[in-house]
Order: structure tokens, then C-alpha cells, then sequence
């Protein structure tokens, strides 16, 4: 096991966050790891560092990367298990070896998959759900060393998955898993507003994902949109509800080299290499940023959309770009998407922390009439007693953390001040 000692504290992925641990863990056994878990007072665990809020620190971090990768395919099953501190990028070239994929993935590879379920992160389309949607099992040790293990179907499993760290540390996470499957993609340019409101619900079911990016200003910058390749011709058309073809790639930032960026301009290619924006080995997105998000019933898309632009002299100065997805409702007790269909309006600011929160607080306000809620990772200053009206599995999430961690070694700051402090 590997034992640092925090001299220089390290930060998040984007240097928004420093954390305030003293010591971070790299076990390199599941003995090792519950040793870890059951000792220390006060532990989380730290994935890909790619939360730009305190979720993820404690008086003492755990990394997974350590762990052996023990990546077992069940093709009976049509699941993969795995370590689950691997990153999608680095699981997906082995389920492409196998002949098999995920059914979704987030714009970025980089992130580790037991964070991005725990926080419910996501991909998008209308059909799609969370990538926690495709837990089909999970190992947690809990805040006493020991282990649980729960499969899809178990009472409380909904209540397990999207756990937000506060339950335990999922050692190893089971996916459900399908045949490997092409995808290729095209971007629109210049969509007008009014064709979004108009054709809202065509447009995000024109592809298998599809993403809408923004500065607010007088057309929708981009439209980017992912299909399934099939046996059918593609039908190339030069005209996309009034936004038109681009003829070069894209960054999702206006005037970023496309560089990082997936392969478009129709060309088709593997699923892990088209449904995320971004390729590994460059610094993702921009890098240079705070994220935030904030997830509304699909239904008020619109006006949602109007409220914010009725902003655009607060959040324009700030913005790097927004994106608009739409994700499929779950049964998820702490998914932001819980029992609705929804859109995400996920926003990529400049690095100015107070102003960011600043801006935040603006839009929170702003969309508080159409129930948002905040991506668990992202920065926003809703409290407990805002968030906890909007999680109506909220009171069995909070028992769950009594019954597994009822010495609170996973509790943190963050946990207080946004879920069980309400």
C-alpha cells in the first residue's frame, strides 16, 4: 500500500478545489482497503478529481487506483464487474476487444466510473439514462470493514447506487453491458432559438445523443449529433431545423482547436470513441474552468431556457459555453433525474470561484420555479433544506446512512451542508 502524506495539498482536476486531507491511501488489496475503511475516523474516496466542490474530501482519501483492474466479462449475464476506481477510458478498449460496449458514456472519458455513478453523472438522449442506470450490481465496504453485496432487484438497491460517497466505498461495480456497436457524428451550426422551443422534443430525439451548445446569443451556437451506425445509408442533409452543416470539426468552446475533440463530419466509429466529446490523452474540455449543472423536468426545457437567457447580462461575462442534454427518468433515489424525464443545462465557466457562485445562486433562483436540481459535482449553493423538497426518497437515503455508517466516517462538510443537514 501506498501512503502519502499530504505536505502541499493537493487540488482538483481543475484547481478550483484544494483538498483538505492529510493523508491520501492507495491500497493495493480489498484487505487493505477495509483495514483503511474501518480505522480511520473520517474517510472518503478519491477518484478522478473531476468534482469542482468539496464532495469528495475528508480528513483522510482513499484511491482505487491501486486495486487490481479485475476486469470479468459475464456474457450469460450481460454484465462486465470491475475495479471500480478504472476510468471509462480505460475499461472501454477492453469491452471493444470483447466485442462489447456500455450503452452510454459522458462527454469526457476521463472520469472514474465509481464517481460517476455515485453522483449520477451522465451522457445524454432522450432514451438514455444515467450511466448509474447501468449499475447491475456493486461491492461496498462499509464504514466497519465489512462487505456488502447487493445486485439490482435487492431492497434498497436504488437507494445504494447513487450513493454520493456517503454510504461506503464501492470497491467493484458490475455494468450492463450489450453487442459493440459504431456511432458516427454531425454538428449544425447556428440553431435559432425559436426552432429550439418549437421543435425541442424533435431535435434531442433526431440521434442517439444529442448535445446543444450555447452562449446565449442570437442563434444556439452547435447543435452535436450522435447516431447508431446501421445497415442503412446515411442521409446527409445540409440543413438541420434551420442550423446548417458544419464543414470542419468542432470544440464544443467556439474557437478552441478541435484537437481534443471526437472525430465528426459523419465518420464513423467505435461507441467509446464517439459518444464522448472529448479523446484521452489531451487535457479534456478546456481545463481552465468551473462546471456547474442544473437538471429540470424535460417539459420546461423552454422556459427554463428563457429564464436563463433573461440573465445573459450576469451569466454571458462568465460563460465559456452551456450545454443543453436531455437524459430518461430513473428510479434512482438521489439521481437529479429521479422519476422524470429531464434536461441539463451544464454550464462551463471561467475560473473565478466567488463569481461563479455568484452567478449560480442567480440561476438557482431563476429555476427554482421548475423544480431544478444541481449535479451532485458541479458548484452550486443550494442548501439541505432547498435540495431535500426535491428528493421525495430523500428520508430513506438518510436511513440508509444511519444503518451503514452509523459511526459517520464517510460523513464530510459537504454531506451536512447539502443533503443531511435538512
Amino acid at each position: 500500500m501506498t501512503d502519502t502524506t499530504v505536505g502541499t495539498r493537493q487540488h482538483n482536476w481543475s484547481d478550483n478545489y484544494t483538498y483538505r486531507a492529510e493523508s491520501i491511501s492507495r491500497p493495493s488489496s480489498l484487505e487493505e482497503l477495509r483495514d483503511i475503511v474501518s480505522t480511520a475516523p473520517r474517510v472518503r474516496v478519491l477518484g478522478s478529481r473531476h468534482s469542482f466542490n468539496d464532495i469528495a474530501d475528508s480528513g483522510r482519501l482513499v484511491e482505487l487506483g491501486g486495486l487490481p483492474e479485475d476486469i470479468r466479462v459475464d456474457r450469460s449475464a450481460g454484465t462486465v464487474t470491475f475495479n471500480a476506481g478504472l476510468r471509462y477510458g480505460q475499461l472501454a478498449p477492453v469491452l471493444e476487444s470483447e466485442g462489447l460496449a456500455l450503452a452510454n458514456l459522458a462527454s469526457l472519458p476521463h472520469i472514474s466510473v465509481g464517481g460517476a455513478v455515485a453522483t449520477a453523472t451522465h451522457g445524454s438522449g432522450n432514451r438514455n439514462g444515467n450511466l448509474a442506470t447501468s449499475v447491475a450490481g456493486l461491492t461496498l465496504v462499509t464504514s466497519d470493514g465489512g462487505l456488502l453485496e447487493a445486485t439490482r432487484g435487492d431492497a434498497d438497491f436504488d437507494g445504494l447506487v447513487v450513493n454520493l460517497g456517503a454510504l461506503g466505498v464501492v470497491a467493484s461495480i458490475t455494468l450492463d453491458v450489450e453487442p459493440a456497436y459504431e456511432v458516427r457524428q454531425r454538428v449544425f451550426d447556428n440553431l435559432p432559438w425559436e426552432s429550439l422551443y418549437e421543435n425541442f422534443e424533435a431535435i434531442t430525439g433526431s440521434g442517439y445523443s444529442v448535445s446543444m451548445f450555447t452562449r446565449f446569443d442570437e442563434n444556439v451556437d452547435m447543435v452535436w449529433l450522435k447516431t447508431r451506425v446501421t445497415a442503412e445509408d446515411e442521409v446527409i442533409v445540409d440543413e438541420f431545423y434551420g442550423a446548417t452543416a458544419a464543414d470542419a470539426n468542432r470544440h464544443p468552446i467556439p474557437g478552441l482547436s478541435a484537437e481534443r475533440c471526437t472525430p465528426q463530419l459523419g465518420e464513423p466509429g467505435p461507441w467509446w470513441e464517439r459518444l464522448p466529446h472529448f479523446v484521452m490523452g489531451f487535457t479534456p474540455s478546456n481545463g481552465d474552468e468551473i462546471q456547474s449543472e442544473f437538471i429540470v423536468p424535460k417539459e420546461h426545457a423552454a422556459a427554463a431556457l428563457s429564464a436563463v437567457r433573461g440573465l445573459a447580462d450576469e451569466v454571458v461575462p462568465l460563460l465559456q459555453v452551456c450545454e443543453v442534454r436531455t437524459m430518461a427518468g430513473d428510479d434512482l433515489w438521489m439521481s437529479p433525474q429521479y422519476g422524470r424525464e429531464s434536461v441539463g443545462l451544464h454550464f462551463t465557466w471561467v475560473k473565478d470561484q466567488a463569481a461563479v457562485e455568484r452567478v449560480a445562486a442567480s440561476i438557482e433562483e431563476a429555476l427554482r420555479p421548475f423544480d431544478a436540481r444541481p449535479h451532485w459535482g458541479k458548484v452550486f449553493t443550494a442548501g439541505a433544506a432547498d435540495i431535500a423538497p426535491l428528493y421525495p426518497r430523500l428520508t430513506e437515503f438518510t436511513g440508509l446512512v444511519q444503518k451503514l455508517d452509523a459511526r459517520g466516517a464517510f460523513r464530510n462538510e459537504w454531506l451536512e451542508r447539502h443533503v443531511l443537514g435538512a
